[in-house]
């Protein structure tokens, strides 16, 4: 295929690298990389080993050294070439992601264009790692704050964004001074080990040394864990599921290191009787449909008021009956495969679950099959009334599920069964009553880590930090302030004084 061959994708591949040249192991486990889109095989990767990976920190480690010292907005610069070689790569790179993953091909090159998106907000950000100057209490001292890098990031990443989880972390922790080592998932490591060539490139040609941007694919228990225990790594970031993150922070935590946790969701639309009917339905279904339902983000319970739930009801059905499923590389399709099998059979057990438990199928529920649904990956979106303390609607599956939810009375009881889960990620409420907008943002509202008002629960800008609350982990990337997540902060007092007061008024007759 034409993408491969651009992207330098051959048909065996290491899972290791610095920056220089590929690791050589092949007796460690070799990962075959099926496309969901049509059950071949695209290539394979030899996983790295614990010597592998001993070498890689070893470099990084290294590597740190002079690249804290590089002047921040020298960081930027590269960071730039970085994005600027994203946007000549990414047609392969869109195409890449949506083979390897399964989602839509215009949801491939998204993923790529927010990649460059994030690199051109780090170069900004590459002069504005700001800190703060206080008025000292003491006479002829100067009381200030700065920033300082810390030192190796580990990023651990998952399959449904095999590219644009990885920039928010690295490009922001970049242009800081720190240095990072890239695990991504073994479901899609071929996009991880196309963009690290990218990255390659732009920092071979400024004659950086190795060991600033690394890549090692393996398995959890090996690669991960050691990521987990390994002390010189400063800080974690890891998104998958809250079972993965806990045990991430409870490793991490007991050698004190710093974890970002990207972690479950189980968003939740509150549709009022003030909503604009014409704004939610389409946003309901893109949020519940968009990457088969694999996003942190999807939205899988929608809590409607009595007054407008048969309506809403019916115009979900309705668009949900026109939805086309096929491959993703196909233009016109709406959504394509879950990533694998053991997904498929998370999704039927779901549904299983749901109707054990009461609930309902209202559209939807079958594997496809057929030539164009060869890989067995392939589903229908379902439709279903739940109630919300069902336990299979308060677990999180990844997969196109939509929970249909009644309320009554006011919207401070949509808001209640929206935080009646235990994860925390993204939320949203239709209306056009400003009061319940406004009690939705508040204190008393949503407790989320996004907050979205007549928009839907999937996505999230580059400019806001993204993250979620309780047990999605509490972390947060990407935009506003999340860069003093990746540096070290530290209090500077300086006395330009010629006597030498002490605090609390104390006095040495020295």
């Amino acid at each position: 295929m034409k993408f491969l061959d651009d992207l330098a994708i051959g048909g065996k591949n290491s899972g290791v690298s610095s920056g220089g040249e590929w690791g050589k192991t092949v007796d460690n486990g070799e990962i075959e990389v099926m496309s969901p889109v049509d059950g071949k095989i695209i290539a394979s990767v030899y996983q790295a080993s614990p010597q592998d990976f001993t070498r890689t920190m070893e470099k990084a480690a290294a590597a740190f050294h002079q690249w804290r010292i590089t002047p921040a907005p020298k960081r930027g610069e590269i960071v730039r070439q970085i994005g600027d070689e994203f946007r000549r790569h990414k047609t392969s790179l869109g195409t890449l992601v949506s083979y390897e993953m399964g989602k839509s091909l215009q949801e491939g090159l998204g993923e790529v264009q927010e990649m460059i998106d994030i690199c051109d907000f780090a170069v900004g950000q590459s002069r504005q790692l700001y800190g703060f100057t206080m008025h000292s209490e003491r006479d002829e001292h100067r009381l200030y704050d700065q920033y300082h890098p810390l030192g190796v990031v580990g990023v651990i990443s998952a399959f449904n964004f095999p590219a644009a989880v990885w920039s928010w972390n690295a490009m922001i922790s970049a242009v800081c001074g720190n240095t990072v080592i890239w695990k991504p998932s073994s479901k899609t490591p071929l996009t991880a080990i196309a963009i690290h060539r990218i990255v390659t490139r732009v920092t071979s040609a400024n004659r950086l040394p190795e060991g600033i941007f690394n890549i090692v694919v393996g398995r959890g228990s090996d690669i991960g864990e050691r990521m987990l225990q390994e002390k010189r790594i400063a800080l974690l970031s890891v998104t998958g599921s809250t079972g993965v993150g806990r045990h991430a922070a409870q490793v991490v935590a007991s050698r004190l290191g710093k974890c970002i946790l990207e972690l479950g969701g189980n968003n939740a639309i509150i549709v009022t009787e003030n909503a604009d009917l014409k704004l939610a339905v389409p946003a309901l279904v893109f949020s519940a449909v968009g990457t088969a339902g694999q996003r942190c983000t999807t939205t899988r319970r929608v809590i409607i008021h009595d007054s407008v739930y048969d309506r809403i009801k019916e115009a979900l059905i309705r668009a949900y009956s026109t939805l086309k499923i096929g491959s993703p590389l196909r233009e016109g399709v709406h959504m394509g495969p879950l990533i694998d099998i053991d997904a498929v059979e998370g999704y039927q057990k779901a549904l299983r679950d749901l109707v054990d438990q009461g609930g309902s199928i209202l559209f939807g529920g079958n594997v496809l099959r057929g030539d164009e649904y060869a890989s067995g990956c392939y589903v229908e979106p379902v439709l279903a009334e739940a109630e919300n303390s069902y336990p299979i609607v308060q677990d999180e599956t990844f997969a196109p599920i939509l929970y249909l939810i009644r309320y009554s009375g006011g919207v401070e009881n949509g808001i209640a069964l929206q935080n009646e889960v235990v994860q925390g990620l993204s939320s949203s409420i239709f209306t056009g009553n400003l009061r319940e907008a406004e009690l939705f943002l508040s204190a008393q509202g949503s407790d989320c880590g996004i907050a979205n008002v007549n928009i839907g629960t999937s996505g999230a800008e580059i400019g806001g930090a993204f993250g979620g609350e309780k047990e999605t982990g509490g972390g947060r990337e990407s935009g506003s302030d999340a860069w003093k997540g990746y540096m070290r902060r530290q209090t500077n007092t300086i006395n330009y004084g010629k006597t030498m007061p002490l605090a609390q008024g104390i006095k040495f007759d020295i």
